[in-house]
């Protein structure tokens, strides 16, 4: 009988996951056109579980274009556009042997229509990956991670048009050839799953340019993975080599109580999640997602070239996010809002994100089981309130704690036959927040000296955490 593994295999990755939006700053810098993250308008007077900006209208665009760089934290980031040789040296520091990053789409194609890219651009991301080699971490890159030029949201409707399909297979393409032999891991598009809670930053659909917002974003995502299969099988043309993946957000839920009603319209959820991956591994769209389209009279496009596309161009890992569960049911399932309710069994973050490391375990045994691909974490992390003390130091505990026990779950999933090949904490340096342009909600191992509203030193300082991760990736994870 085989033995059950005991540990993390030979080779595990420990990384971290950055994000160029979040971070690089330098935004009208190298011919760097708009993207959707440059008018993401920090709204620090509401609660921190609704400082979103989730469905914008073209009112909301033209604002934001006039509006001082002040509101918008994406803006400035933590200038990792100047800083990104010291902030590698630094991460490298805490023995992590790869490292995720985005290249923003608006440096490469300034509008997104063109047919040349911009050189400027390129060349900032041939020094950039090159100096993350030289640091000895294997880049991974996300393509697609909330950097759409924002031209093609005002002057086409976003994902909804399909021209973007050929705009984005030209941008991949340019990348593949670019850095052949120097990138071999991909991730076309971020948490490609989140139409809702990101609705405008994935999909760049402007709510007041269509008739049905619903609709035009399960249109705009299948037109997305049609343009994803398309390039992943371009990537595998260019180079044998290439490890395309695809992206969850985590999004799990269970169900709100014993009543089958709610196991089942839970069990609806959890399909409607898993369905992007459905399509990008299977290469098909499932029946019950087209029964889904039929029963709220959603009318999407998906023709005989699309259907070829998808079967073609099926992506060779699974990758996640995963920071939180919730429950859901109660009633059937329409995905128009989040509609999942808080888990009162477990203690939250200070932005009610639920601390469930049981819950990794839990989707990382479905994802494997639904799919047999490697399967990489590429985020995962505690955004937190972090205090530096009058000596210097910054202590954080709670990160700490919060990351050993999802590591322990890793090893469990591990243990439970899961092919887990990597690990890669989401903002190792702190960053820009995604989803609420917070500079204070920190998820770093190395905290940056600016607040909210960018003022500060800039100073990179290690917390605690640092050290601790020195220790889990110098021990294969065996010391936590």
């Amino acid at each position: 009988m085989k033995s059950v593994p005991k540990s993390f295999p030979k080779g595990f990755i420990w990384g971290g996951a950055l994000a160029a939006n979040q971070m690089e700053g330098a935004w009208k810098e190298g011919g760097k056109g708009w993207c959707l993250a440059d008018i993401n308008r920090a709204q620090y007077d509401l609660p921190p579980n609704q400082r979103y900006n989730i469905e914008i209208d073209t009112a909301f665009i033209e604002k934001a274009m006039s509006e001082e760089d002040t509101l918008y934290p994406k803006r400035r980031g933590i200038d990792f556009y100047h800083t990104y040789k010291e902030d590698l040296a630094l991460l490298a520091g805490t023995g992590m042997n790869s490292l995720r990053t985005s290249i923003n789409w608006a440096r490469i194609f300034p509008n997104g229509d063109e047919t040349e890219p911009n050189e400027e651009g390129l060349k900032f991301y041939d020094n950039l990956i090159d100096e993350i080699i030289k640091n000895g971490m294997e880049p991974m890159i996300t393509i697609s991670h909330y950097e759409m030029p924002l031209n093609l949201t005002i002057n086409y409707t976003g994902w909804y048009s399909r021209e973007l399909i050929t705009f984005f297979t030209r941008y991949c393409e340019v990348l593949f050839r670019r850095y052949k032999g120097k990138v071999r891991k991909w991730i076309i598009v971020n948490q490609i799953n989140l139409i809702v809670h990101e609705s405008f930053n994935h999909l760049g659909i402007a709510a007041d340019k269509v008739e049905n917002l619903l609709e035009a974003k399960y249109q705009g995502v299948h037109n997305e993975m049609v343009a994803c299969a398309i390039a992943t099988k371009k990537a595998h043309e260019i180079d044998p080599e290439n490890d395309i993946g695809m992206m969850f957000c985590s999004n799990l839920t269970y169900p709100c109580s014993t009543k089958p009603e709610d196991n089942f319209w839970n069990l609806r959820h959890n399909q409607m999640e898993m369905l992007y991956g459905d399509i990008m591994v299977r290469g098909y769209y499932p029946g019950y997602a087209l029964r889904y389209f039929s029963d709220n009279s959603l009318n999407i496009e998906i023709t005989e070239e699309d259907e070829k596309a998808l079967k073609e161009g099926t992506v060779d890992f699974v990758s996640l996010s995963y920071y939180y569960t919730r429950l859901s049911g109660e009633q059937p399932f329409l995905h128009t809002k989040l509609g999942q309710i808080a888990n009162p069994e477990l203690k939250a973050s200070d932005w009610g994100w639920a601390i469930d490391p049981i819950g990794l375990r839990y989707a990382l045994n479905v994802y494997w089981d639904r799919y047999q691909k490697p399967i990489y974490i590429t985020e995962n992390g505690l955004g937190a309130y972090d205090k530096v003390e009058e000596d210097g130091s910054i202590h954080d505990p709670y990160r700490i704690e919060y990351m050993k026990s999802h590591i322990e779950q890793m090893k469990e999933s591990i243990m439970d036959g899961v092919d887990l090949r990597g690990y890669y904490p989401w903002g190792p340096i702190d960053i820009v927040s995604c989803s609420s342009s917070e500079m204070e909600k920190r998820y770093g191992f190395i905290y940056v000296d600016y607040d909210n509203y960018g003022n500060g030193t800039g100073k990179r300082s290690i917390k605690d955490s640092y050290y601790w991760y020195q220790k889990v990736t110098s021990s294969n994870g065996e010391e936590l």
